[in-house]
C-alpha cells in the first residue's frame, strides 16, 4: 500500500497549474515586449542614439523623404533601408542592420572615415526596391519626362536588372555626404 502512494508525482494538478499560468503570463509579456521593440526601434529617433547617424538624420530631414514635401510625410529609417513585404526578412535584417550599425558605431572614428566611398559601396545594399515600392506605387504618373517614362516601363516589366537607389541615389537625404564630413570635422 505504501508503494502506491510513493507514485504520485509531487504538486499533482496545483503544479501543472502554476507552471501553465506562468507559461502565458511570460509569452504575453515576451509577445507584447517583442512588439514593443520593434516598433520602438523603428523611429529615426532610436537610430540617431548612434552618435555617427546624426548628420544622416540631419540630411533626411532636409529631404524630401523627411518631409520636405507636400504633404509633409516624413518616412522613418526602416521605410527605406530594410526589406518589406516578409516580416522574416524584415526582421533578420534589421537585426543583422542593427547590430553592425553598433559594432560599427564603436569602432569607426566618424572623422576619418571615408563616407562617400562607404555610401557608393554600400548604398544598394541598405535601399531596398521593396521599400520604395511600399509608398511608390505609382511608377508612370502624368507629367513624367519620357526618360523617366522609358526607364520605369522598362523597370516594370522586368526589362532591367536596375534597382531604385542606381536611378536615385540621392532622394533619401539632402545632401548627405557634405552634412556628414561637415558634421565631423566640427566635432
Amino acid at each position: 500500500m505504501s508503494s502506491a502512494k510513493s507514485s504520485k508525482k509531487p504538486g499533482g494538478k496545483k503544479g501543472w497549474w502554476f507552471g501553465a499560468i506562468i507559461g502565458v503570463v511570460l509569452t504575453a509579456v515576451t509577445v507584447l515586449a517583442s512588439g514593443f521593440m520593434i516598433e520602438t526601434t523603428n523611429t529615426d529617433t532610436f537610430c540617431v542614439t548612434c552618435h555617427v547617424m546624426t548628420p544622416f538624420r540631419t540630411a533626411w530631414q532636409q529631404a524630401v523623404h523627411g518631409g520636405q514635401n507636400p504633404q509633409g510625410f516624413a518616412a522613418q529609417c526602416v521605410d527605406c533601408h530594410l526589406p518589406h513585404g516578409n516580416f522574416f526578412q524584415f526582421f533578420m535584417v534589421k537585426g543583422r542592420t542593427g547590430t553592425s550599425d553598433i559594432i560599427h558605431n564603436m569602432y569607426i572614428d566618424p572623422q576619418t572615415y571615408d563616407w562617400a566611398g562607404a555610401t557608393e559601396k554600400n548604398r544598394l545594399k541598405f535601399t531596398f526596391d521593396s521599400a520604395c515600392r511600399r509608398c511608390h506605387h505609382v511608377l508612370t504618373p502624368p507629367g513624367m519626362s519620357s526618360g523617366g517614362f522609358i526607364a520605369h516601363r522598362a523597370y516594370l516589366r522586368g526589362a532591367t536588372t536596375k534597382k531604385c537607389a542606381e536611378c536615385h541615389p540621392h532622394v533619401g537625404h539632402k545632401d548627405m555626404i557634405e552634412t556628414a564630413n561637415n558634421f565631423f570635422k566640427k566635432t
